[in-house]
């Protein structure tokens, strides 16, 4: 048989198959082979690409896991909650359940603010410095994913964390007062989280604009120092100063997270000292109008940080 022959196979009709039959050209000079290839290595980049966000964020959260802060952030507001209620509630009755509320809130406003800005004030700069960065940005994703990821994975860890160290805090609830109160003190702990999540993407922010740690580091504790105390002073010395209406009183509390979740908190109660009752009631502020205004603090920043990243030297 010659060598042209061994191309061919015959078949019971008569005629033959080709076995080594070479691939057929195509106009562009590729082969229909190689356009299958190429089209299979296409989707897979797109389906890289789509779920690459999701990607960056369980990395983030197995990093945050492995390092333990996660564990550090559950014990210290295990350890709150549960100071809280027993010493609130334990001997007192359901009467001071209130009072156990306007403490969490209270307390929470400069605890839930300094835990979420520790957590992500090295978010960006971090990993730029560590080199890992570098790293991610050279697989096939953007820059804007990479941010995106990294907040939704470290926001994932701190979320998962604070709620399961408000757990002790409300199995002492239940013992003391009864599942009547559980309602009302799972609202605050969502509050809390919320909160814990905008401050994260505010952290998320100084991070992607930070050149270093430390400078991250220093403009994380000045924005603690602002939203836990100096704009409350400097809100109520301009209302009080030029006797502003209830649209400035409103537009302060939902300019400061830290204040949109003093509102949540304290709304699950009847009674506030201090005359607070009277200054939301003035504000004329819902629930639903506080919370749409977390979710924004959430959403914004971390969009920012989306487009800054682009501008950042790596």
């Amino acid at each position: 048989m010659s060598e042209g022959d061994s191309s061919t196979d015959p078949t019971p009709d008569g005629g033959v198959v080709s076995v080594d039959a070479p691939a057929t050209r195509l106009h562009d000079g590729g082969t229909e082979g190689n356009t299958a290839t190429d089209a299979t290595d296409g989707s897979a980049l797109a389906r890289l690409a789509d779920s690459s966000l999701l990607t960056i964020a369980r990395r983030e959260y197995r990093l945050a896991v492995r390092s333990r802060w996660a564990l550090g952030v559950a014990l210290l507001f295990g350890l709150f909650t549960t100071a809280v209620v027993q010493f609130g509630a334990s001997s007192v009755g359901p009467g001071r359940f209130d009072a156990v509320i306007a403490t969490i809130a209270e307390l929470g406003v400069y605890l839930v603010p300094l835990t979420a800005l520790a957590v992500g004030y090295d978010a960006i700069v971090g990993a730029d410095e560590r080199g890992s960065l570098e790293l991610m940005l050279a697989l096939p994703v953007t820059k804007g994913r990479v941010v995106v990821g990294t907040a939704v994975g470290r926001a994932a860890v701190l979320s998962g964390a604070m709620l399961l160290g408000f757990v002790p805090g409300a199995l002492l609830t239940v013992r003391y007062i009864g599942l009547a109160s559980v309602g009302q003190y799972a609202a605050v702990a969502l509050a809390a989280v919320l909160t814990a999540c905008a401050m994260l993407g505010v952290a998320v922010l100084v991070s992607t604009v930070a050149r270093t740690k430390t400078h991250a580091l220093g403009a994380a504790l000045a924005i603690w120092l602002w939203v836990a105390l100096l704009h409350d002073l400097v809100a109520l010395g301009a209302v009080a100063g030029f006797d502003l209406g209830s649209g400035a009183i409103a537009a302060a509390i939902l300019l400061n997270p830290v204040d949109c979740f003093r509102v949540l908190a304290l709304s699950q109660v009847d009674v506030v000292a201090g005359g607070f009752g009277s200054v939301l009631a003035q504000a004329g502020l819902t629930t639903p109008m506080v919370a749409a205004a977390l979710a924004a603090w959430i959403v914004v920043p971390v969009s920012v940080a989306a487009k800054l990243i682009q501008r950042r030297r790596l």
